[in-house]
């Protein structure tokens, strides 16, 4: 009888599938490709979500847009928070309870009590504060408003692939009905109260209930509907625990990596895209993230973007860019280490 490694693929070994031979385009498990001809995508998710819209339009897939800018709008500077750069004008959703509840809203289901704030005249949306168009009046603002989430109905309506990349596990939440804004009260806009505005740091299983309940009004809302997570490899511009930056960001990133697992594997037909290894795995070279070592460089979108059209079913005439190549020696450095220690892991590949 022989033990089961013996069974395993290549992939399965470091030695062989990340020391040598690393191809991040099969990093990807599953049957089929993530994108057929045809489809029709919307993506929500952090910022980091964003980057995959141009290289998606560009290879001839169907962006599903529901909300765009009025033309009187065309030369104002509204999209600083990437209200431009999603399905819907929704901007960036950092947690699976944020995406849960703007779904819920479209749908009728949760109306917020602290909905609106005001300043200036101005009416300010809570959970799109960065908006620089803002309503005079409560009329307008509840016109708004009511258009905005109509236009996200369609777009999950529409669409029949949804990717969502999870970006943060702290968020701010309101005391009357824990409400998930965007960013802290008077970061951006609003006036934070601390009787009012609760810090919350999310668990694996709250955003793994998070995750099923986003799942389940996704399919209500499209039966046929394919559902692809990723993570952000971008760590935390800042942190509200009492933690340092750098720790509260791999926490936070764990936590989300093991929420995903954990809801992938009760889920057979929801599509894990490892985005977060292909940029902060330790074969990643040092150009993957810019100099202030947070946001991901272009190399490093490149690389990942060119693993995940890789693994797409693409229109004839389209190819899947070369992905950007690890410089060999950082990563032959690095996979020496990992694979000379002496551990019973590493017994697995003798």
């Amino acid at each position: 009888m022989t033990h089961p490694y013996k069974a395993q693929p290549e992939q399965a070994f470091w030695s062989r599938a990340v020391s040598k031979n690393w191809t991040p385009s099969q990093t990807i498990t599953g049957a089929g490709p993530i994108l057929r001809t045809g489809d029709r995508i919307a993506s929500a998710g952090s910022c980091f979500a964003a980057n995959l819209v141009p290289y998606l339009k560009r290879n001839g897939f169907t962006y599903v847009e529901t909300e765009t800018r009025h033309p009187s709008f065309a030369d104002l500077e509204i999209d600083k928070f990437s209200y431009d750069k999603f399905s819907a004008a929704y901007g960036n959703l950092y947690t699976a309870r944020q995406f849960l509840q703007l779904l819920e809203r479209a749908l009728g289901r949760f109306k917020p009590t602290e909905d609106r704030w005001y300043a200036d005249g101005e009416v300010i949306d809570p959970f799109r504060p960065g908006m620089n168009y803002r309503a005079r009046s409560d009329r307008e603002f509840d016109a708004l408003t009511a258009q905005h989430l109509a236009c996200v109905r369609q777009a999950f309506t529409e669409a029949n692939v949804v990717i969502f990349t999870l970006g943060l596990t702290e968020a701010w939440l309101s005391a009357d009905d824990n409400a998930v804004f965007p960013a802290c009260p008077e970061t951006v806009a609003g006036v934070f109260d601390p009787a009012r505005h609760l810090f919350h740091n999310f668990t694996v299983s709250e955003i793994v209930q998070d995750l099923h309940k986003v799942h389940a009004t996704l399919k209500e809302l499209r039966p046929d509907v394919r559902l692809i997570l990723t993570v952000s490899p971008v760590p935390l511009v800042a942190t509200a625990t009492a933690q340092h930056v750098l720790v509260s960001s791999i926490y936070s990133k764990s936590v989300l990596r093991a929420a995903c697992g954990e809801f992938c594997g009760a889920n057979p037909d929801v599509t894990y895209f490892p985005s977060y290894e292909i940029i902060t795995g330790p074969q990643a070279p040092y150009d993957f993230f810019e100099d202030d070592r947070r946001n991901a460089s272009q190399t490093g979108v490149d690389e990942v973007m060119g693993a995940f059209l890789a693994n797409c079913e693409l229109a004839a005439t389209q190819t899947a860019p070369e992905p950007a190549r690890p410089r060999p020696n950082r990563a032959k450095m690095l996979s020496r280490i990992m694979t000379d220690a002496e551990c019973e892991e590493a017994a697995a590949d003798a």
